[in-house]
């Protein structure tokens, strides 16, 4: 590998795993999602755990096993995250899980995605050492998501869902450290 391609995945790496070792932790998430062009709007709450994973454990092998990933391609870190998620207004359960994040050079590999059980990865990258930029395609739809850690305790997120070249929904949420 020429020297500044792997210096590239090499700074990659190291950012996404200061990323997530910095998102370790408990936080409430206040989220906003918009269907377009209607403009419907629907508030959620979000309790979320993060767990950072470190390069060789079991649930980062096994995520390497899932994407079929070869001894020679290696997760160089991760995050578990396990979420809970209420309507804000009526406060009724909408949904319940948890999802595995892994890196290897500037590609996230997932056990799910956002509306799929299946696994899919994404590209990221980082418009600065604190705002994690990812763009993931699968089933005909992308998803962009910029993701900024806003000092220790609040994280931005946003996310752009399209399909077919049209933005579908807008989700926009601030998350606090608990």
């Amino acid at each position: 590998m020429a020297p500044l391609l792997q210096f590239a995945k090499t700074t990659e790496e190291a950012l996404i795993a200061e990323f997530f070792r910095k998102s370790e932790g408990q936080w409430r998430s206040e989220r906003r999602y918009y269907t377009l062009p209607e403009g419907e709007t629907q508030e959620m709450v979000s309790f979320i755990t993060i767990r950072f994973l470190e390069a060789g454990c079991d649930k980062l092998a096994r995520l390497a096993a899932l994407h079929e990933l070869s001894d020679a391609v290696s997760l160089s870190c991760g995050a578990h995250v396990t979420w809970e998620s209420r309507e804000s207004v009526s406060g009724r359960k909408k949904s319940k899980g948890s999802t595995l994040f892994g890196a290897a050079g500037n590609i996230l590999y997932r056990d799910r995605g956002f509306a799929t059980v299946k696994p899919v990865k994404a590209e990221y990258h980082f418009s600065t050492p604190q705002t994690l930029c990812l763009k993931t395609e699968y089933d005909g739809s992308m998803f962009e998501e910029e993701l900024k850690l806003v000092g220790d305790n609040y994280r931005t997120r946003q996310t752009i869902i399209s399909r077919a070249g049209e933005q579908q929904m807008i989700g926009q949420y601030l998350e606090k450290r608990m």
